[in-house]
């Protein structure tokens, strides 16, 4: 059994009610539902908050809310794999373990079903604790710059100064979309970021961060760029 768990808490700060704010038309959750039940992967779409608003417009775009999420799971410092190692407890404790989980951000508009079946495919083919979600950076981080304390530029590797960007290697960041994991081999490790993780290449023009309310402003701008 698959399933996925979406984590939206109600206590968002820089950009309030994010979750369930309208973006392009429709709550900011509503694009990651409607994702996971696109993919015909999952047997459960269920989202983990603390608020009853959430619940509700969970519930009205097609996913389960079984439980509330404790408050002290729902603070400005819990972490996504206490978020789902409780979700994943739940599961155990009132139905059964599901073979593989997957993380869906409430916050992640451009998520698409067929990154997340590709992620699963990975996962298993891999027999990987986990498989996520992630984007090259638009320029090579190797040649960074960073200011001294005198506030002037410097390399933060001045050994790479000489070298060509294509000669340094690719670097990803976490893309904030999605996270598979092999629910046993996860509950051994506890963390998302496991020793064996394979990594799910997404293009960059769907990758934005939505934590800021200019990050949210980019996010519908790309939006409607590549969706009208």
């Amino acid at each position: 059994m698959n399933v996925a768990i979406i984590p939206a808490r109600g206590g968002s700060k820089r950009i309030p009610r994010k979750n369930i704010k309208p973006f392009a038309g429709k709550p900011m959750i509503a694009y990651s539902i409607e994702a996971a039940l696109e993919s015909g992967l999952f047997e459960r779409v269920i989202v983990s908050t603390d608020d009853r608003e959430i619940a509700d417009v969970a519930r009205g775009h097609g996913a389960e809310v079984p439980f509330i999420r404790p408050a002290e799971l729902a603070d400005d410092f819990a972490g996504t794999d206490a978020v789902l190692l409780h979700g994943l407890q739940w599961l155990e404790e009132h139905a059964r373990r599901p073979d593989y989980c997957c993380c869906i951000y409430a916050t992640a508009p451009f998520v698409r079903s067929e990154y997340l079946r590709q992620g699963f495919e990975l996962l298993c083919h891999h027999q990987a604790t986990s498989a996520f979600s992630v984007a090259t950076f638009p320029a090579c981080i190797f040649r960074a710059l960073k200011l001294n304390d005198l506030g002037r530029l410097e390399m933060i590797w001045p050994e790479n100064r000489e070298k060509r960007s294509q000669d340094l290697g690719e670097a990803y960041h976490d893309a904030g979309q999605f996270y598979w994991v092999d629910t046993g081999k996860y509950l051994a490790e506890r963390r998302l970021f496991s020793a064996d993780a394979v990594p799910v290449q997404i293009p960059r023009h769907l990758v934005q961060d939505i934590d800021t309310p200019e990050d949210w402003e980019t996010a519908e701008r790309m939006y409607r760029a590549l969706c009208g």
